[in-house]
């Protein structure tokens, strides 16, 4: 483990909430915020992970002693947490915190609007080239929630999964996109696009994870920044490292590979992918996809089965439906009639769509993706989807069935072959 952090975790059984509230007062023991002002960046409710008891502990820490604990919720470009949803992620009402923790205060993060962002540097074109291995080397400036420099200290409080674009999510990753700006959001996820999910998911180095890390640096140079990069399996507490931005989550993607990457011996023909209920459209239940499609063989089918599911994306539906989803090759060689379009849309249609090729116009998915959804056929076939009447699946037909895999809460353990 890099020096300075601390921390540590247990793959064999989750930490009682004793256990995690010491790794968080020892990880946080040497810091000096007393009378600062502190700001607490979190995730939204599309990851697992305690946050009511972290909130409650936190306070009881911090709370007598600070000037301010503030959260802010890394959205990325997802929709804002309603009063009701907010009060389900940190366990406490508008009243009940008044109340119990009056020195804190929740914010949404608010990607798009212009006046809530701030510059604080540019990541130049050669630059770009050199760390992300040519994927990328636009230009790109470095925007984020100007709330920041608000405060003294910020603390980055967030699980470290798999990721399709980062290798693994956290870390930086709570910065850009979780509290960034579009420039360096697209940025992230058509890198990420182009190096492909099924290469860097489960991947330490990255050319995504080694941008993260750069743009960081200039956030880090304003303001000090402590990491509590939690490891977990689905809804359990595991383990929780404390210290910079790269020591303490490398730790925890070390200890989340373990927990969150399954292998299995062959690839299966039909796989039936139940996305957990974090997740409320297909932009986030994606994930679902992502995650399984390793293990389809070729000519496979990945069927995402969430009858609850009604819209592709409360956020971006409109950009998804004129776009559709395709391979990635089908927008790298055609990338004029594209380029004009928000990278990050073009990214989440490569990521769901899955490997393939487009040769001579005509483009050949590695696997089919069919939505079992409330999503209506119509919507399906529109952006290029497969459609089933959810109500014609039996989940128990994928269960302990040769050449079938049925995956319950999916979105977060990523399946490959070994």
């Amino acid at each position: 483990m890099t020096p300075g952090v601390k921390g540590g975790s247990s793959l064999d059984h989750p930490l009682d909430d004793g256990h995690l509230d010491k790794l968080i007062g020892d990880g946080l023991a040497d810091l000096d915020l007393h009378g600062k002002r502190v700001l607490v960046i979190i995730p939204d409710g599309t990851r697992n992970a305690p946050m009511p008891h972290i909130y409650r502990t936190l306070y009881s820490l911090l709370g007598g002693s600070v000037a301010a604990l503030d959260y802010l919720i890394a959205l990325g470009t997802h929709p804002p947490m309603s009063e009701e949803a907010i009060a389900g992620l940190v366990g406490m009402d508008a009243e009940e915190r008044s109340a119990r923790t009056p020195r804190s205060r929740l914010f949404n993060h608010e990607w798009h609007r212009p006046e809530a962002l701030v510059d604080v540097g540019t990541i130049d074109s050669s630059t770009m080239a050199e760390i992300t291995d040519g994927l990328v080397t636009k230009r790109t400036p470095v925007r984020i929630n100007g709330r920041f420099r608000d405060y003294d200290h910020l603390l980055i409080v967030g699980p470290v999964f798999p990721h399709e674009a980062a290798g693994f999510s956290g870390g930086a990753k709570y910065l850009f996109p979780g509290i960034a700006g579009p420039d360096i959001i697209n940025s992230v996820h058509w890198m990420g696009a182009l190096a492909t999910s099924s290469v860097a998911m489960g991947v330490k180095d990255t050319a995504v994870r080694r941008m993260l890390n750069r743009a960081a640096e200039f956030v880090v140079a304003e303001r000090p920044i402590t990491l509590l990069a939690l490891v977990m399996k689905g809804k359990e507490t595991h383990g929780l490292y404390v210290g910079d931005l790269i020591g303490a989550w490398e730790a925890a993607a070390d200890a989340s590979a373990k927990l969150n990457i399954e292998f299995v011996d062959r690839p299966f023909e039909s796989v039936l992918s139940v996305p957990s209920a974090m997740y409320g459209d297909l932009w986030t239940a994606a994930k679902a996809t992502y995650k399984t499609e390793p293990i389809v063989a070729d000519g496979g089918e990945v069927i995402v089965y969430a009858p609850r599911l009604t819209e592709v994306s409360a956020v971006h539906g409109e950009l998804i439906s004129g776009v559709g989803y395709h391979v990635r090759d089908y927008f790298v060689e055609q990338w004029d009639l594209f380029e004009h379009l928000p990278w990050a849309i073009l990214a989440h249609s490569t990521h769901v769509k899955g490997l393939g090729e487009f040769v001579d116009g005509i483009e050949y998915p590695r696997i089919t993706v069919t939505l079992a959804t409330g999503i209506p056929e119509d919507v399906c076939r529109q952006v290029n989807l497969g459609y089933r009447d959810p109500a014609t699946i039996d989940p128990d037909d994928w269960r302990e069935v040769e050449g079938r895999l049925l995956v319950e809460e999916a979105g977060e353990l990523l399946y490959r072959l070994k």
